[in-house]
């Protein structure tokens, strides 16, 4: 279906005419689909909210997601357009320069265990809640809405000025997609600057404190230095772990073995 930009433009100033424009374009269409106006670029998109609440009152529309983003769509309303396709290079780099700036006022102002203190708050409030993890990710929630929540989550677990402000400037920017990548950054940085490293290790179930403690003194045999363990679960795993430190990767887990296995397997038939 063809959209015009000058229908895009005229989009919500008189609600009749453009319902009659969309029933006549949707009788145009030979597919199922509800047609829609978005006013805007429409290379990605996305309704802004549950059309349940509005859509008797207001057209049909039809969800169209691409490669680039979201837009909100509503009939008469202001469009906000939020990219959050970006690379997961370019989400590192974002990630990278806010916990740069975070790391470097800590350091001025001597509040680094304060600041290790707030990366582990922030990681366990982002494993503990599905919810908080779905609303920095999702482009459907207000850029408001995303401040006064973290504003809240800041204040109820007592995180410092500079965390505070950090994540309240991400959620004005539209950046609070990269706060998993941001804390695994500060964690690096604090690490660095006290002499030790960071390894980011994935399992199947979550390591007790014995195989934790283990598996951090094995490591640091091998690297001659401290190091800290940054862990996360993931059942795909299946069994084992994997893990990365500095720029090595052991993939132990049952899943990477079954997917040798299988290739293998492929070779000989």
């Amino acid at each position: 279906m063809a959209l015009t930009k000058t229908g895009m433009r005229t989009f919500g100033r008189d609600k009749k005419s453009q319902i009659a424009r969309v029933s006549d374009k949707k009788s145009e269409n030979s597919s199922n689909q509800p047609s829609i106006f978005c006013y805007g670029h429409l290379q990605g998109c996305e309704v802004a909210k549950p059309l349940l609440h509005r859509a008797l009152s207001y057209v049909w529309c039809v969800v169209h997601l691409e490669q680039i983003g979201y837009e909100k769509c509503f009939s008469g309303q202001t469009i906000e357009r939020v990219d959050v396709s970006e690379p997961a290079s370019i989400s590192a780099a974002v990630a990278s320069r806010y916990a740069g700036a975070m790391f470097d006022l800590a350091k001025e102002s001597k509040a680094l265990p304060a600041l290790t203190s707030d990366i582990d708050a922030i990681d366990a409030a982002l494993a503990a809640s599905k919810d908080l993890s779905l609303m920095i990710a999702s482009p459907l929630v207000s850029r408001d809405d995303q401040g006064k929540a973290v504003a809240a989550l800041a204040t109820a677990m007592g995180l410092s000025i500079i965390s505070a402000h950090t994540l309240s400037l991400m959620a004005q920017k539209r950046r609070l997609f990269v706060l998993p990548q941001l804390t695994i950054d500060v964690r690096a940085r604090i690490a660095a600057e006290n002499g030790e490293m960071t390894a980011e290790v994935t399992s199947a179930v979550k390591l007790t404190a014995a195989q934790a403690k283990k598996l951090s003194a094995t490591l640091k045999a091998s690297v001659g230095k401290d190091v800290k363990l940054s862990t996360a679960v993931d059942e795909s795993l299946i069994g084992g772990l994997i893990v990365k430190l500095g720029s090595t990767m052991i993939d132990n887990s049952i899943k990477s073995k079954l997917a040798a296995l299988q290739n293998k397997m492929k070779e000989v038939g």
